[in-house]
């Protein structure tokens, strides 16, 4: 059985994690910094390779250099699609000039500030296949199952015995060394 001291340690340690996660790099979608995007094209190539996973970070500025997830401004084609690519040049207020590491012209389109999703902060490599297993039905019929079973062995499983111990009496003959032993444990 685990001590009662390190089950404390270890919920203290995960409720940490789970505080920082939520500050840091909770998504967007739910009022956080962080936007997760998966690289599907060979534009960034070397610098990002097709199936990583970037976590972009929102800033109050961007610079030349700076690798942006950004939205496709409204009013043009692709609007609302979510592109990874440099900041080449241009600025907040003129729209910004962006770029592929892999293409060989800039972008026709120019986000501005509020289009910025965030900057690149942190690059898994090779992430995407695990995504595609963990979103599979398979994976979810399985956890979903496991937490049904778990459920129902931790409500119905067996009792718990509460046991009392009774201080022994003294034996019908009187003496003082001789104990009886009946009803000792009681439920």
């Amino acid at each position: 059985m685990i001590a009662p001291a390190v089950r404390r340690l270890v919920f203290l340690a995960v409720l940490t994690a789970a505080a920082g996660w939520f500050v840091v790099l909770r998504p967007q979608i739910v009022g956080g910094p962080a936007a997760y995007v998966l690289v599907s094209g060979k534009s960034m190539e070397p610098s990002l390779a097709p199936g990583s996973l970037v976590i972009a970070l929102r800033q109050d500025e961007y610079r030349v250099g700076d690798v942006v997830a950004y939205r496709v401004p409204s009013g043009n084609p692709a609007s609302g699609l979510l592109v990874i690519h440099r900041i080449v040049g241009g600025s907040a207020q003129d729209g910004y000039v962006m770029q592929g590491d892999n293409a060989a012209g800039s972008d026709i389109w120019r986000p501005m500030q509020a289009d910025i999703v965030g900057r690149s902060r942190v690059v898994v490599t090779g992430a995407m296949p695990v995504l595609l297993f963990l979103r599979s039905p398979i994976v979810a019929a399985s956890a979903a199952a496991a937490l049904a079973v778990y459920l129902i062995l931790g409500l119905w499983g067996p009792e718990r015995r509460r046991v009392t111990l009774v201080p022994p009496r003294v034996a019908a003959g009187g003496r003082e060394d001789t104990i009886s032993f009946e009803g000792i444990l009681r439920r």
